[in-house]
């Protein structure tokens, strides 16, 4: 890619934190919208989880494909089909007649989503060559996800009280084709320097795994975990794994190169990634149906409670990435999980629903973690990593973040299926540890290492995105 100068950089970073903001609107207008969806066709808890993870399981089956194929053809080209698809979806989904139409609405979006997200993020890692000048424009990156989740209860909220949960969707148009045309006109055609080759048996198995954990996770309660069907799904998916890996090292091309994994601190990322977002998922879900089904509260209402919450991460998101940038990733990340840990705490041993004070404090927490833990996650998936890849080593970083909010959402609407409230926070408190945990461990000097180590395997033929020791 041609060096562009810094005004036309920023407008870059702009123009892809657009489709960052309508997949992460998405998200959050949906989470507010979900009591009135089940009020209007019906639905019963899994077929609200399946709104959110027939859309997670089909974006994280597709990111890898995307991002490979992305460095392969043009990621302009590919960035540009992902925002045509998306809207499309976008609109299916506000005329879907019933749950089931609106489920597989949701995955024509997720086809589109599977483009967006990690391409948009190969084409900053590629625009931003200096390491603290891209930790700082991640910062911005994860930002948006704050204002996502500041505006998206608010607006989700007023639009479902004032015009009906159909309208939440309408959003996405305007924003969709104005990013196409900014796309068209300011983000410069790359590609990686050799094209890799097309990966279907290993695309398969990573639809086979996704696809199989998720739903024994979601159906397990309803059909018997003992179930030959559930049995059958999780044997599915653990055959899935063993063939993956096995596959996946005799490939030239592999569509997860599993040489990535020998850096601790991008399988620490990657880690961190599902355990971060698994929370979200399952701290969403669960607030969502207690404020609006326990509490009673409407929809405007329901979104206004979450606003400290998505403040916290509107703030401290850019903060993350002027440390990582300065600091590295393990100030930010042992944040994250003390802060992450401390609000799942509230819920599951204090019981926060018991005072607004506890609940506000709560919230405030989570959304300072959160806040904090996209950057590091970002920056460490990417840095050291041939610039050839790029795409490929953030489409599993946002692989890792669709599958960690997916698997939270079957968890812990599992969990609440069996009338275990409390045992739902525990697995959000867990999320949190895990990401304290990792974030210490894997972010030291003997980590930075093996990064160092895995990237010169890597780097035979492209110049390397320099490891920020900062």
């Amino acid at each position: 890619m041609t060096e562009l100068s810094h005004r036309r950089r920023l407008l870059v970073l702009a123009i892809c934190c657009m489709s960052l903001l309508i997949v992460s609107l998405d998200n959050t207008i949906l989470n507010v919208a979900l009591p009135s969806m089940q009020k209007d066709f019906g639905a019963s808890v899994s077929g609200l989880q399946w709104t959110i993870d027939a859309y997670l399981v089909v974006i994280a089956s597709l990111l890898l494909l995307a991002g490979s194929t992305a460095d392969r053809i043009g990621r302009r080209r590919v960035f540009r089909t992902g925002l045509v698809f998306f809207t499309a979806g976008s609109v299916l989904c506000s005329l879907a007649p019933s749950l089931g139409w609106l489920i597989a609405f949701r995955m024509v979006q997720a086809v589109g989503g599977s483009m967006l997200n990690p391409v948009a993020m190969s084409i900053i890692t590629n625009t931003f060559s200096d390491p603290r000048e891209r930790a700082r424009a991640i910062g911005v990156w994860g930002g948006v996800v704050g204002i996502s989740m500041a505006a998206g209860p608010i607006v989700g909220g007023a639009l479902v009280q004032s015009v009906g949960w159909r309208s939440i969707f309408w959003i996405n148009l305007p924003i969709g084709l104005l990013a196409l045309l900014l796309t068209t006109l300011y983000i410069p055609e790359s590609r990686a320097p050799r094209a890799r080759r097309v990966d279907p048996v290993g695309q398969i198995l990573v639809i086979a795994l996704l696809g199989s954990l998720t739903y024994g996770i979601i159906e397990g309660a309803g059909a018997g975990w003992t179930s030959p069907l559930i049995i059958g799904c999780f044997t599915v998916t653990v055959a899935a794994v063993a063939a993956l890996t096995r596959y996946e090292k005799r490939r030239t091309d592999p569509l997860i190169d599993m040489r990535f994994f020998r850096s601790v601190p991008f399988s620490g990322a990657t880690v961190i990634a599902v355990s971060g977002f698994a929370a979200l998922g399952g701290f969403l879900f669960l607030n969502t149906l207690y404020l609006q089904n326990e509490r009673g509260l409407s929809a405007l209402d329901a979104g206004l409670y979450m606003v400290p919450m998505a403040l916290m991460c509107l703030v401290f998101a850019p903060i993350s990435g002027r440390l990582v940038g300065n600091r590295g990733p393990r100030l930010s990340l042992v944040l994250a999980g003390t802060a992450m840990t401390a609000s799942g705490l509230l819920f599951a041993a204090l019981d926060a629903q018991s005072s607004n004070a506890l609940l506000f404090t709560s919230y405030v927490l989570f959304g300072i973690g959160f806040g904090l833990v996209n950057a590091p996650i970002t920056n460490t998936a990417v840095s050291g990593m041939p610039r050839a890849q790029a795409g490929v080593a953030a489409a599993v970083a946002s692989t890792s973040r669709q599958v960690g909010q997916s698997l939270g959402v079957a968890v812990v609407g599992a969990v609440l299926a069996a009338g275990l409230h409390t045992a739902a926070w525990w697995v959000v408190t867990g999320c949190g540890v895990s990401v304290l945990v990792l974030g210490t461990l894997t972010t030291g000097r003997w980590a930075r290492g093996t990064a160092e180590r895995a990237a010169g395997l890597l780097a035979s033929e492209d110049t390397r995105i320099p490891v920020s020791t900062s």
